[in-house]
């Protein structure tokens, strides 16, 4: 070896190994990739933010009635959605309806989630009888339509926010958990569960370290999806007058209270009904973006 092979061989540095990427950053990368997941995602957090802040942002009281200026159309800057039957703003009613509407359609889907993932995961891994003895009972749930369950369920408990919420989330349960169950039937024979069962893990902790982390991905993208499906149903209960009653302001009860003055006022339905529209879209666009970023084969 020369002298000058010797010196280039001296003064020639490892590159050290690329640092690894998390999976978040990854996620996060794919998840804004799509324009219209994160379009979505802007536009359901601007009606939250909007119902939290609504004593701020609404021009006017909700619950003002001004018979001189009732069914008035859209007008700028006084009443830029117009005025309900009873001379009510109705961009200062819709904006408060996000705080009945949106907590309808989050806290079910919470409450569904837990409760369904909890049983799904019970089936998926014990098996055998109970496995047999939960699904039996939620196969019965899912004989029902899902809006038929829940009329009856707010019928027998009365109509009011928190029986809404209840019966909403009932009719929800039956799906989480099969959806759970499925994705613990797939992992629970992989190679790290069985290698926490040879080392003794006991059963808690193999379901909340090892099976629970690897199936939350389908479980919050369908509740992502699920929450749109809440808004549409607690806007239908309203509708039907099993929901929230007035005069709390709501979008199911709006929509319902402008069907009467639909021929001489349709703005009155229509403004409500294109909210519950592009918030359940919104929703649903961003779930569908959600899935795709936590699906491995997208994170290229």
């Amino acid at each position: 070896m020369t002298e000058a092979q010797a010196r280039e061989g001296t003064n020639t540095t490892i590159a050290a190994p690329a640092k690894p990427r998390s999976q978040f950053r990854m996620m996060l990368r794919v998840l804004l990739r799509d324009k219209f997941a994160v379009g979505g995602f802007i536009i359901v957090v601007l009606v939250v933010l909007s119902a939290v802040f609504a004593p701020i942002v609404a021009p006017h009281d909700p619950f003002q009635t001004d018979s001189s200026i009732r069914l008035q159309g859209p007008s700028f800057p006084d009443h830029l959605l117009g005025t309900d039957q009873l001379g009510r703003d109705i961009l200062s009613r819709l904006i408060y309806g996000g705080r009945v509407s949106l907590p309808i359609a989050f806290l079910p889907v919470v409450f569904s989630a837990i409760i369904g993932t909890m049983l799904g995961l019970a089936a998926g891994y014990v098996g055998g009888k109970l496995d047999n003895l939960i699904m039996r009972i939620l196969d019965i749930l899912l004989a029902f339509p899902a809006i038929l369950l829940a009329i009856v369920l707010v019928s027998a408990l009365g109509p009011g926010m928190f029986n809404v919420m209840f019966a909403i989330g009932v009719v929800a349960i039956p799906v989480f958990a099969r959806l759970s169950r499925a994705s613990t039937l797939s992992v629970r024979n992989i190679g790290y569960v069985e290698a926490a069962q040879a080392s003794g893990a006991g059963t808690s902790r193999i379901i909340l370290r090892h099976i629970l982390p690897n199936i939350t991905a389908p479980v919050l993208v369908y509740a992502t999806l699920q929450t749109g499906a809440m808004i549409l149903f607690a806007a239908g209960l309203s509708f039907l007058g099993l929901g929230v009653q007035p005069p709390i302001a709501d979008w199911g009860v709006m929509l319902a209270s402008g069907r009467d003055v639909l021929p001489i006022a349709p703005h009155v339905a229509t403004i409500p009904g294109v909210i519950i529209f592009v918030v359940t879209l919104s929703l649903n666009i961003f779930g569908d973006g959600l899935r795709d970023a936590l699906d491995p084969h997208m994170r290229i």
